[in-house]
């Protein structure tokens, strides 16, 4: 090789490792974090003011869903949830429902849709969401924790009655 050549070849070499090294700097690799695989204990305000604690409903099937009032694939969802907490409820399963909304909005939608099920809703909603794995802060999101608190499932987007089935009667 001449020695040009050999000169050019090894300042490429350099210019390649140092590009890299430049990069790897400004940009270090990601580290991903293992997601919660247990239920994070969290306590919200219900909607008459009463402070509930996740662990009120240990031992029981959880299906825990973030919505609001004006997130049309959340509004689709909501009955699906009240006719399972009336055909399961008896059995062990408990829905929650976490709101991301105003206050006021909720407890009217509530009252006209007939939730017979527990919404809570307070300033950390998003935290808690997020510590359930809802990486995105997308809605809804519901994620399903078995009867020994290990969150067994996640699912962004609305639900299908199948979907539901499938996830927690097996649970049951």
């Amino acid at each position: 090789m001449k020695p040009a050549h050999f000169v050019l070849f090894v300042g490429l070499i350099m210019t390649s490792v140092a590009s890299v090294a430049g990069y790897l700097w400004f940009n270090p690799p990601q580290r991903t974090e293992k997601q919660v695989t247990y239920r994070p204990d969290f306590s919200l305000i219900d909607l008459n003011g009463k402070v509930r604690n996740v662990s009120e409903w240990d031992n029981k099937i959880l299906v825990v869903n973030f919505w609001a009032t004006w997130c049309p694939p959340c509004i689709k969802e909501i009955p699906l949830f009240v006719e399972i907490q009336h055909d399961y409820g008896e059995i062990g399963l408990q829905i929650i429902g976490i709101a991301v909304d105003e206050h006021e909005a909720v407890q009217k939608f509530v009252k006209e849709n007939h939730i017979n099920y527990p919404i809570l809703e307070g300033n950390d909603v998003i935290n808690i969401s997020k510590m359930f794995g809802n990486r995105l802060g997308a809605l809804p999101f519901t994620a399903v924790v078995d009867r020994n608190g290990n969150i067994v499932e996640r699912h962004v987007g609305d639900l299908n009655l199948r979907e539901v089935k499938e996830k927690i009667l097996a649970l049951l």
